[in-house]
């Protein structure tokens, strides 16, 4: 059994559609590599571990900078301020400053970042679901690497 690359062509489902609204069969090589760099950009951003992470805490409602990275395990101050940022940017956070002496700044969920909250979880529940799999997979792979490493 070969391990190296093997090229693979997924199919478009005939009655799926990609992109605004147009069926598979319609669009052009251009059309389909715009909207994977579209989705492929947004994914970067939401997708990253931090992120999730702070989606899935403010999602039982708004936090303080500070509680977020004690529930942050591992987060530095200089990335979870970037993340926050990011997030704020993208709609998904809304940042509160409340005038007091010292400044009080929540951050929350906005209606866009709530929404994120399904896919979210269910991607998780799918991890959770296959874990066992995919460590099956992890094991097997690696044993035929270094058994394929040993023979040259």
């Amino acid at each position: 059994m070969s391990l190296g690359h093997s090229n693979v062509t997924i199919e478009a489902p005939d009655s799926g559609e990609i992109g605004q609204g147009e069926p598979c069969a319609a669009l052009d090589p251009v059309q389909i590599q715009s909207g994977c760099r579209t989705v492929s950009e947004v994914l970067s951003r939401v997708g990253d571990k931090w992120s999730i992470l702070i989606v899935m805490i403010l999602a039982s409602g708004p936090r303080r900078f500070n509680e977020l990275k004690r529930l942050v395990d591992g987060i530095s101050q200089r990335m979870l301020t970037l993340t926050l940022r990011n997030l704020e940017r993208d709609g998904l956070v809304q940042r509160t400053v409340t005038p007091s002496i010292p400044p009080r700044v929540d951050y929350a969920l906005t209606p866009l970042g709530h929404s994120l909250r399904v896919p979210v979880s269910a991607l998780g529940e799918w991890v959770m679901a296959n874990i066992t799999t995919i460590k099956d997979a992890r094991e097997r792979f690696d044993e035929e690497l270094q058994q394929r490493d040993r023979l040259g």
